[in-house]
């Protein structure tokens, strides 16, 4: 038998971004990572980056829904502005 052809990939090229596009808008829970990333970096020095994620996670699971309310309101509120500026951007590129 015949050994299979090895087909050589070529490399993939990224389209390059455009740096007058409105930046993505943050999660609910990414509201919430950066104002508790410090908090926890204090309460626990010499942690790695990992660990902090994963203790941020940990807390964010903890909370009720009461407790994610403010957050789902920033998260709302930064959706909103994403796609006004989204609109925006778009109207100006086309």
């Amino acid at each position: 038998m015949a050994a299979p052809r090895e087909t050589k990939r070529k490399a993939g090229t990224r389209k390059k971004k455009d740096p007058n596009a409105p930046k993505r808008a943050l999660s609910a829970y990414m509201f919430f990572a950066n104002e508790n990333r410090d908090i926890v970096r204090a309460e626990n020095p010499g942690i790695s980056f990992g660990q902090v994620g994963k203790m941020l996670g940990e807390k964010w699971k903890q909370l009720s829904e009461d407790e994610k309310a403010p957050y789902d309101a920033k998260a709302g509120a930064d959706k909103k502005r994403y796609e006004s500026e989204k609109q925006l951007y778009l109207a100006t590129k086309a």
